[in-house]
């Protein structure tokens, strides 16, 4: 997983460091030059000091590479300037970044990233949520990050495969919403059968996420 961070304030340091500690390749884009040298000496990580609304800094940082491209600069104008050149330039998968003012996340939302909340707390459980889970995927917030919509695909040879629905005991508050199987989309009901190869999408409790992972892992 290649990860892109520009912004090396206390929220860009702190998720660098989670990042990093994940084994995920990360790289740094931060304008203050002091700032970019000690993350430098701090992080095993790329840091590149430089303005990320610039197209030859994203270059060099390998925003063209990568997975996830994380916007957390003190600057809204910024943050909305270099999601939408990750998103429409470089077409980067998933683009993530805090809003400053809670006033500008339609502006984030609409003009760039696909997820954009004003809160340090619930972008941080975001992006965990987006990279930190092996085989899941983070499809949407809800209820200002309280609340997740998640898709997961049952792994070859799963414990699960030729089970019912009703013979699976979720976690607590977490529901399968959907089943795809062989290409086709099933609203589950409790006989619904899984299969190995099967993708889920389920709604569930936040913190429930990991515990939902490893169920399916």
């Amino acid at each position: 997983m290649n990860i892109v961070i520009i912004g090396g304030g206390k929220l860009g340091y702190s998720l660098a460091i989670n990042m990093l500690d994940r084994d995920f390749r990360v790289n740094v884009i931060e304008k203050n030059k002091v700032r970019a040298m000690n993350l430098a000496n701090e992080l095993d990580a790329e840091v590149i000091c430089g303005d990320g609304t610039e197209l030859e800094v994203l270059i060099k940082a390998g925003v063209q590479e990568a997975d996830c491209f994380i916007a957390v600069t003190g600057q809204d104008q910024d943050n909305l300037v270099a999601c939408q050149l990750a998103k429409k330039r470089f077409r980067v998968p998933k683009v993530i970044t805090r809003a400053n003012d809670h006033r500008n996340l339609l502006a984030l939302r609409n003009l760039g990233a696909d997820i954009a909340v004003s809160s340090t707390e619930i972008i941080t459980r975001a992006i965990e949520q987006e990279v930190d889970s092996a085989g899941m995927h983070l499809l949407a917030s809800l209820n200002r990050g309280k609340a997740a919509i998640c898709a997961l695909t049952l792994p070859e040879n799963s414990r699960f495969h030729g089970m019912s629905l009703k013979d699976i005991q979720l976690p607590q508050n977490s529901l399968i919403v959907s089943v795809v199987h062989q290409d086709v989309l099933t609203i589950p009901q409790g006989s619904t059968v899984l299969s190995s190869g099967d993708e889920i999408v389920a709604i569930c409790e936040s913190d429930q996420q990991k515990e939902l992972m490893k169920m399916f892992r």
